[in-house]
C-alpha cells in the first residue's frame, strides 16, 4: 500500500510504502527503486504487523519500484499508480508524485 503526503511549502512528497506481514512466513521486506539506485532499503515491521518505510521524493515525477520479500521474491505494490514492463519478463510498480488536482 502507498500513501502520499503533499506539503504546500516544499517541492517534495512524503511517500509511505507498506507491505502487510499477514499470516505468512515473510520475515523481511526491502524496497528497491530508481529513487535509491535499486539498492534494497529495509522496511521496519510495526506493531500492526505491517512492514513500512517513509521516503521523501521530488514532486511532479514518476518512480519505478518493487518490494523484495525474504531476500528472494520480487513483488509489486497492488496500490501502485501504474505498472511498466521492466525488461526482465515482469513489471515494475510506479508511484507518481504529481499534486492532486483541486476542484
Amino acid at each position: 500500500m502507498i500513501t502520499k503526503r503533499f506539503f504546500k511549502t516544499k517541492d517534495e512528497v512524503e511517500v509511505t510504502f507498506q507491505w502487510p506481514q499477514g499470516d505468512s512466513n515473510i520475515t523481511t521486506v526491502s524496497l528497491s527503486g530508481d529513487f535509491n539506485d535499486w539498492q534494497a532499503t529495509p522496511l521496519k515491521l510495526n506493531r500492526q504487523k505491517v512492514f513500512t518505510t517513509k521516503i521523501r521524493l521530488p514532486k511532479e515525477q514518476s518512480f519505478q519500484f518493487r518490494y523484495l520479500l525474504n531476500d528472494e521474491v520480487w513483488e509489486n505494490d497492488h496500490a501502485a499508480d501504474e505498472y511498466v514492463p521492466n525488461g526482465l519478463g515482469s513489471d515494475n510498480s510506479v508511484v507518481k508524485t504529481y499534486a492532486p488536482v483541486e476542484a
